[in-house]
């Protein structure tokens, strides 16, 4: 029987963004201080993981927290826009409050977890559904029986997570959130299409010397 293939789904480090409570979207946003030092734990962590390839966000606060461990391992950085956060248009860049005042039909729908609203300028969490899934399955493909992580972000890594617990249909119409704090890792073991493992669910027990119990989700 060939080995499971091991997923390993990590949200990005804090970013100057999220720091200040905003929306990050596409947005080219950093990591801040506190963001670098997360990656460096998570890269120590996952170097003893014995992971045979890296893939990431072409984000910069993906890549960023996806550097340590690449530079551990000596593996390259396979980057893709596929895995970018949803797109939210009019709401990047903007808080909570901003997004309520300025933007309430998106911003309900958004917090909603409304799977098929389009936001202004921006996309539907069923159109980054689709394009997180179609990359996923080929990586899954390309690397089957090996050990893969995935720099990602909150709402592209709670879609994905939803997607292989089988959690979300072509008529679901609104979601739960699954939290991922940042630099939150989602373990799974995958034997095949239907038979996935959830080993571990917003695993930040390696931070827990600089952030507590604190799990701040802003996008």
């Amino acid at each position: 029987m060939p080995p499971p293939t091991r997923l390993y789904l990590i949200r990005h480090g804090q970013s100057a963004g999220n720091a200040e409570g905003r929306f990050g979207g596409h947005g080219p946003t950093p990591l801040s201080d506190l963001g670098e030092r997360q990656a460096d734990l998570t890269a120590k962590l996952l170097s003893k993981e014995g992971i045979h390839a890296i893939y990431s966000s072409d984000l910069a606060r993906a890549v960023q927290t996806a550097e340590p461990l690449a530079k551990r391992l000596g593996l390259e950085i396979n980057t893709s826009d596929a895995f970018r956060e949803r797109h939210v248009g009019v709401l990047e860049g903007l808080t909570f409050d901003e997004s309520k005042e300025r933007h309430p039909k998106d911003y309900y729908a958004l917090v909603n977890r409304s799977v098929n609203h389009v936001i202004t300028e921006g996309e539907s969490y069923r159109h980054l559904l689709r394009r997180i899934t179609t990359k996923l399955h080929d990586v899954i493909h390309e690397h089957n029986g090996q050990r893969v992580a995935i720099f990602s972000h909150t709402g592209a890594i709670c879609f994905l997570t939803l997607h292989l617990m089988g959690a979300i249909h072509r008529s679901t119409k609104t979601t739960p959130w699954i939290i991922t704090s940042n630099c939150g890792i989602n373990r799974f073991e995958l034997r095949g299409r239907r038979n996935v493992r959830v080993l571990a669910l917003n695993d930040t027990r390696h931070l827990a010397d600089i952030t507590g119990n604190d799990s701040f989700a802003a996008r």
